[in-house]
C-alpha cells in the first residue's frame, strides 16, 4: 500500500514542481507550476507564495507549528478538489492533501505539512450560486443542502428566510458545515436531538481516490457513517443535506446556580429525561475563573453577588436552560417553564432569566468574540481540553478535577462546561466515539492564554489526563490530541478495526487529513 508522502519529495520524483534547493523543502519557482497540474486546469488556483503558505499554517488553536504545505488550492469549483486528489492518487508517491475550512481546530488538524491544503471557503466564489438550498416539506421533513464549506451562521440566515431552522448545532457558529460533522457537532440541544452528526441525510463525499460520491443511510452507508465524525480520514465533505425543523422566534433563557455538584447533575439529568426543554448546557466557577468571562450570559449587574458566592464556596455550579417560543406559544411559555422547572434545587434568588431572539441566542458567542478581537485576546493559544465523561465517574472527576487540579493553577482560565447527553441520541455506527454508558457528560475547559504562558495550562490539560487514567476513569476525548496509533487504537476501542477497514476502502494510500496522525507519523 503506497503512503502519501511531502508533496517536496513526491513532486521531485514525478517532475511536476522543479526549482528545488534540497531534498527536504521546495522552493517553487515564481514563474508558475509546471505543465502537468497546468494541464488539470486547476494551475491558475494555486498559490506556492509564503504568504499563502503561512496562513495555511495557522489555526485557531495556535499551539503547533508544523511546517508549511507546499502549496495552497483556492478551488472555484468541486471539480478542481476532484482533479487535485486524483492526480496524487494516481502517482506512485502521493502527496498529502487536507481541507481547510475555519481553521478552528487545535492542533493543526487541518494542515497538510509539505503537501496541499485546500482552502475550501473559497467554493464561495463558485459562479454558479449559492451553495445553500432549502428545500420545505412540511409532511416528511424539510432540509437544506449545504456545501461542505458553508458556515452555520449561513445556513441560519438562509432557513430563516423559509421559516425553517436545523435542530442541532454548535455553541460557535462560525464554523464550517464540514468541519463539525468531520467531529460530531455538540451543544446544549445534543441532549434532545443528537449532535449534529445524528441530522444529516446525505452527502456528497470526495474519497481520497478522487471519486465524489452521494452517500446516505440507505446508499453507500458505509462512506456516510464514516465520514460522520471521521476526522476527515475518508473524504472531504462537499455537501451535507440537513434536517431542519420550523424556527422559533424568541428563546427563554434561565441561568441558576448550585453549590453542590451532587444536586446540580441530579437536576441535568432529571431535566434531559423529560419533554419540553430546547436547550441544556452547564458549567462551573471557580476563583480563577470569574462570572464575566467571555462566554458568561449572567446580568452585569449581578456579578458582584455571583462573585461573592464564589468566594466563600470556591467553587460555583451553573444550570443554563432555553426554551424556544413564538407567537402562538407566547402566551403560555413562561406557565411551561414553570412546570418544567418545578422541583430544581438552585440556590434561592440566583436564578437569572433573559427573553432574547433565536439568532441572537444562537450566535451569543460571536459577540463575544468580536469583544476579545477588540481587545487582541482572541487569537492567542488555545490549550483545550475536551472529554465525554461517563456518568458513573462525573462526581469522581468533580472531586479530582474540578475541585482539585484546576484550582491550583495561578492564571484566570476560561470558560468551564460540563452538562449530560443521552447515548441513544448517537448513532454507533459513525466514527464518532463515545462513552459506553447511557448517559455521559461533556467537559469542555476552554482555556486561553498569552502567546508565552500557555504551557501550565497544557501541562494542567495532561494532569488530568493522566488522573483519568490511573483512576480508571475511562474517557473519551472529544477533538482528539493523540500523537500515536497506539493512542488512536485505544481510543477507537471495538471500532479501530471498522475505522482501519475504512480507511483502506476510501483512502487506501492515505492522503487525506495528516496532521491528525492516525496513520500519517507527520
Amino acid at each position: 500500500m503506497a503512503r502519501s508522502c511531502p508533496i517536496s519529495t513526491s513532486f521531485i520524483i514525478i517532475s511536476v514542481l522543479s526549482h528545488f534547493t534540497s531534498s527536504i523543502g521546495l522552493r517553487i519557482s515564481p514563474d508558475g507550476l509546471p505543465d502537468e497540474l497546468k494541464s488539470l486546469d486547476i494551475g491558475p488556483r494555486i498559490r506556492v507564495d509564503p504568504n499563502a503558505t503561512r496562513m495555511a499554517s495557522k489555526d485557531f488553536g495556535k499551539l503547533v507549528h508544523p511546517p508549511n504545505p507546499a502549496a495552497v488550492l483556492y478551488p472555484s469549483s468541486i471539480e478542481d478538489i476532484a482533479s487535485l486528489v486524483k492526480f496524487s492518487y494516481n502517482r506512485s508517491f502521493p502527496f498529502s492533501i487536507a481541507a481547510r475550512g475555519q481553521a478552528h481546530s487545535l492542533r493543526g488538524q487541518a494542515m497538510a505539512p509539505h503537501g496541499v491544503v485546500v482552502e475550501m471557503r473559497s467554493l464561495n466564489n463558485d459562479s454558479r450560486g449559492s451553495r445553500i438550498r432549502v428545500t420545505k416539506i412540511p409532511i416528511s421533513g424539510s432540509y437544506a443542502d449545504v456545501g461542505g464549506e458553508q458556515l452555520w451562521i449561513d445556513v441560519l440566515q438562509a432557513t430563516l428566510k423559509h421559516g425553517l431552522a436545523p435542530v442541532s448545532w454548535t455553541d460557535y457558529l462560525y464554523l464550517t458545515i464540514g468541519g463539525t460533522l468531520s467531529n460530531a457537532g455538540i451543544s446544549g440541544q445534543t441532549f434532545r436531538h443528537g449532535p449534529q452528526i445524528s441530522n444529516v441525510y446525505e452527502m456528497d463525499v470526495l474519497t481520497g481516490k478522487g471519486e465524489l460520491v452521494t452517500c446516505s443511510k440507505d446508499t453507500n452507508s458505509e462512506l456516510f457513517f464514516a465520514v460522520l465524525g471521521g476526522l476527515g480520514q475518508f473524504g472531504i465533505i462537499t455537501r451535507a443535506r440537513i434536517a431542519l425543523e420550523p424556527a422559533p422566534k424568541r428563546v427563554k433563557w434561565i441561568l441558576m446556580l448550585y453549590d453542590d455538584f451532587s444536586t446540580f447533575s441530579t437536576d441535568q439529568e432529571h431535566l434531559i429525561s423529560i419533554n419540553g426543554l430546547d436547550y441544556l448546557e452547564g458549567s462551573l466557577f471557580l476563583q480563577n475563573s470569574p462570572p464575566d468571562n467571555w462566554r458568561s450570559s449572567f446580568p452585569p449587574s449581578q456579578y458582584p453577588r455571583i462573585s461573592s458566592l464564589i468566594s466563600k464556596n470556591g467553587i460555583i455550579y451553573c444550570l443554563e436552560v432555553v426554551k424556544y417560543y413564538d407567537e402562538l406559544t407566547n402566551h403560555t411559555v413562561d406557565e411551561e417553564l414553570q412546570e418544567l422547572l418545578k422541583g430544581l434545587n438552585f440556590l434561592p434568588g440566583f436564578a437569572f432569566t433573559k427573553d432574547v431572539s433565536i439568532v441572537d441566542f444562537l450566535n451569543r458567542v460571536h459577540s463575544a468574540e468580536l469583544n476579545l478581537r477588540a481587545t487582541g485576546l482572541w487569537d492567542v493559544p488555545h490549550p483545550w481540553l475536551n472529554l465525554f465523561v461517563p456518568r458513573s465517574r462525573i462526581s469522581d472527576f468533580n472531586s479530582g478535577v474540578f475541585r482539585d487540579i484546576l484550582p491550583k493553577i495561578n492564571q484566570t482560565i476560561a470558560p468551564l462546561l460540563v452538562y449530560p447527553m443521552i447515548r441513544s441520541k448517537w448513532d454507533d455506527r459513525t466514527s464518532a466515539v463515545i462513552p459506553d454508558e447511557d448517559i455521559f457528560y461533556a467537559v469542555g475547559l476552554l482555556h486561553s492564554s498569552g502567546a508565552d504562558d500557555w504551557e501550565p495550562l497544557e501541562n494542567q490539560n495532561k494532569e488530568i489526563l493522566k488522573f483519568c487514567d490511573q483512576s480508571g476513569i475511562k474517557i473519551k476525548q472529544y477533538l482528539s490530541r493523540y500523537t500515536t496509533k497506539e493512542d488512536w487504537m485505544n481510543h477507537f476501542g471495538p471500532k479501530w478495526r471498522t475505522f482501519e477497514d475504512r480507511k483502506a476502502q476510501f483512502d487506501p494510500k492515505m492522503i487525506l487529513s495528516p496532521r491528525q496522525q492516525i496513520f500519517n507519523s507527520t
